[in-house]
């Protein structure tokens, strides 16, 4: 069979071809190993010299010829069966989607982003530091030695001996950024986090809760000062038209120490079952910065002063989203989780 015998078989049989099986299959028969046009070259010793530039030309453009319509019919077949499954796996846009259940922000960081955020418009920093502590920084430089009796409210779980455990509280990120200041500096953080305390849970208890305490120390700090950081911390959770007070109170660091309270937001002072009747409902404890602690951070007591106060995060989300049951933020079930979504928190607010 000469070239134009082949070039007029080949093209016929690119022609009807309907599928790529088959085109692969005319691709081996022609350019394979022992393919018609690859066994030309073979012929070409068997060619007079003068007649085998003309010979290898027409070989190489029966090559061009096959390829070229090879890849135009490739292409043309590949591109039909993409259109054949993707009509096969269409999806009817009409039909009823399914739902996709979109989760809630979680409502304790909601609570503390807000105080974050006010007290960042005053200048605080916010700080975290280890939750397995040492004694030293959890007890003792807060004036805690071992033995106290203020150390039963705080009994937490130890994992090595006496001198390693489970923060409960968040009180010594302040005792190590006071350490870095060297008693040299102000300080004003606010240190939000996780604490531990032995406690059995129930609806208004837990192991572990989180906690949001902030710390103030510079010169010439007095009661007032904190009671003005408290007054603008509650207005902007429970709005503006609530009142704080303070009453006196006994805290191992603080000298003199407060239970901070609020005019209850539900009855207006009126009287409740969220306040008990009383108009008033507590949510912190707080006070002047005890002298002890200052000296052993590295200030003098002398020259500076400061505020400490601290939030259970817990118990100011119950009281704003009239939550019951503590353990509501750490259960998995989503019948509870789904009434706290964006609007619904925003409606609370």
């Amino acid at each position: 069979m000469n070239m134009d015998q082949l070039q007029e078989e080949m093209l016929q049989e690119l022609e009807q071809v309907t599928d790529l099986k088959l085109l692969n299959d005319l691709r081996v028969k022609y350019l394979g190993k022992k393919g018609l046009i690859t066994e030309l070259n073979s012929e070409i010793k068997n060619v007079p010299n003068e007649e085998k530039k003309e010979f290898g030309q027409k070989v190489n453009g029966l090559r061009s010829l096959f390829q070229s319509h090879y890849d135009e019919i490739k292409s043309r077949l590949e591109e039909e069966e993409l259109n054949q499954k993707l009509a096969s796996e269409a999806i009817d846009i009409s039909l009823p989607s399914t739902r996709v259940y979109q989760g809630a922000p979680n409502i304790l960081e909601k609570l503390i982003e807000e105080v974050e955020e006010v007290c960042m418009s005053m200048g605080y920093d916010v700080v975290d530091g280890p939750e397995i502590e040492e004694d030293k920084y959890n007890f003792e430089m807060l004036n805690i030695p071992k033995g106290h009796p203020a150390r039963d409210a705080q009994d937490t779980f130890y994992l090595e001996g006496e001198e390693i455990l489970l923060r409960s509280q968040t009180s010594p990120v302040q005792v190590r950024t006071m350490l870095k200041g060297k008693g040299e500096v102000p300080v004003r953080v606010i240190c939000p986090g996780k604490t531990y305390r032995r406690d059995d849970d129930d609806a208004t208890h837990s192991h572990q809760f989180m906690q949001i305490e902030g710390l103030l120390v510079d010169k010439d700090i007095s009661l007032s000062d904190l009671k003005g950081t408290i007054d603008v911390i509650v207005k902007k959770l429970f709005g503006k038209d609530v009142e704080t007070r303070f009453r006196p109170s006994y805290y191992q660091f603080t000298e003199p120490s407060v239970e901070v309270d609020i005019s209850c937001f539900n009855c207006k002072g009126k009287g409740c079952n969220i306040c008990k009747h009383t108009g008033w409902i507590t949510i912190a404890g707080a006070g002047v910065v005890h002298p002890n602690v200052l000296r052993m951070s590295g200030y003098d007591p002398d020259v500076w002063s400061g505020f400490a106060f601290g939030f259970g995060a817990e118990r100011m989300a119950m009281l704003k989203y009239d939550i019951n049951d503590l353990r509501v933020f750490y259960n998995t079930d989503l019948r509870e989780v789904k009434h706290f979504d964006r609007g619904e928190l925003e409606n609370h607010d």
